[in-house]
């Protein structure tokens, strides 16, 4: 039995040999021994999907997608990337919460329950990527949020809504 073991942690690489190395002695193999191989392949098998299945994901988002179309990021000198995250930059304050709000703005129209669900998403979006990025992101984010959300405010203030929550 030849597992491909490439994306595997050295732990679950050295389990994986040593029974392994029992099945093919099978005189000293276990109930424990079965048990750990077919436990090591089922993790295996979930890791190569999962893996799988996040490089499928990524390759769904490409910078084209939200307009970029200038030089690949790679290539981009010091200057040119300062350009990009310039207050007017495609990848400013501006332009970013304008996209984000848009997103929000165009798929609820002047729906209010879903301009609130809309807003609270990019609010728990936000608060996820916090945990992901391991605490407080870089300023330019709470700016870009902020304004994000303030466009979709302003839009729900407008449809004479109010943006607290009356159940809480």
């Amino acid at each position: 039995m030849n597992i491909d073991s490439s994306f595997m942690s050295s732990a679950y690489k050295d389990i994986t040999a040593s029974v392994q190395k029992k099945l093919e002695d099978t005189k000293d193999l276990t109930a424990i021994d079965i048990s750990n191989q077919y436990l090591a392949e089922y993790q295996m098998q979930i890791m190569s999907e999962s893996k799988e299945a996040t490089l499928k994901q990524a390759d769904i988002f490409t910078l084209s997608d939200l307009g970029y179309s200038g030089k690949p990021i790679k290539e981009l000198s010091q200057d040119e990337a300062k350009a990009l995250v310039a207050e007017d930059g495609f990848f400013g304050i501006s332009q970013t919460s304008e996209r984000i709000a848009n997103f929000v703005l165009t798929g609820a129209g002047d729906d209010v329950d879903k301009l609130k669900a809309g807003r609270e998403g990019i609010l728990q979006g936000f608060k996820e990527a916090e945990g992901i990025w391991g605490g407080k992101l870089p300023d330019i984010s709470y700016e870009t949020i902020d304004k994000a959300v303030e466009m979709i405010d302003k839009k729900l203030s407008d449809l004479g809504a109010s943006i607290l929550d009356s159940n809480a």
